[in-house]
């Protein structure tokens, strides 16, 4: 993965983070400059965290899924990004109050999981690590603080949205890992016919 897909992959796993700040924003009305960077340092932490640890782990299954790598990668940003998709439709969603450090863990852990699965992504395209897993981390941490002030000012911003966003830029990202020439390269739509064998 290049520097661009490590940003686009950052600023989607980024949108939990976002809306979950941006409903912190709408419900605290003092000491907020303290809590939205306590909830922005959790959510960054364990955004930067769980790449590592989903990397490091899928190298002890390396060997046996390495034939395998491209379809892996692809099936998990596919299905990260349709689960990012499905949910923006849930009219279900839970706001949480959530101040406490024992809170902000568990909410860091619950929008950190889809990072853990990035991570073996990050393994399997033979990406290095340290970096994509810092500017995760800051991207995560940038959104969480933009979500909260959002929730504060504009009480209205449709999150609806940004999900969508976020999911078709994983989707984006599942297509790109299997060296389609339509979005690897610079070409033109016959590139895409030669790939689905219909040309």
């Amino acid at each position: 993965m290049n520097l661009a897909d490590i940003i686009l992959l950052a600023a989607a796993l980024g949108v939990d983070c976002m809306i979950v700040s941006f409903s912190q924003g709408l419900i605290f009305h003092c000491n907020r400059l303290k809590i939205s960077l306590m909830l922005a340092g959790v959510m960054g932490l364990f955004q930067g965290l769980m790449p590592c640890l989903g990397y490091l782990g899928a190298g002890y299954i390396d060997a046996w899924v390495k034939p395998f790598s491209k379809l892996i990668v692809f099936s998990i940003f596919l299905i990260l990004g349709l689960k990012f998709i499905i949910e923006a439709f849930r009219k279900d969603k839970d706001v949480l109050n959530c101040i406490t450090l024992k809170c902000l863990i568990w909410l860091g852990l619950a929008t950190s999981i889809d990072a853990f699965a990035a991570g073996v992504t990050l393994k399997f395209t033979g990406s290095m690590l340290l970096l994509p897993a810092f500017i995760i981390g800051l991207v995560s941490f940038w959104m969480s603080v933009k979500g909260f002030w959002f929730g504060i000012f504009f009480k209205k911003l449709p999150s609806f949205y940004l999900e969508i966003a976020g999911g078709f830029v994983l989707i984006f990202l599942a297509l790109k890992s299997l060296g389609m020439p339509f979005i690897t390269e610079s070409g033109n739509i016959s590139e895409l016919f030669t790939f689905l064998n219909i040309a």
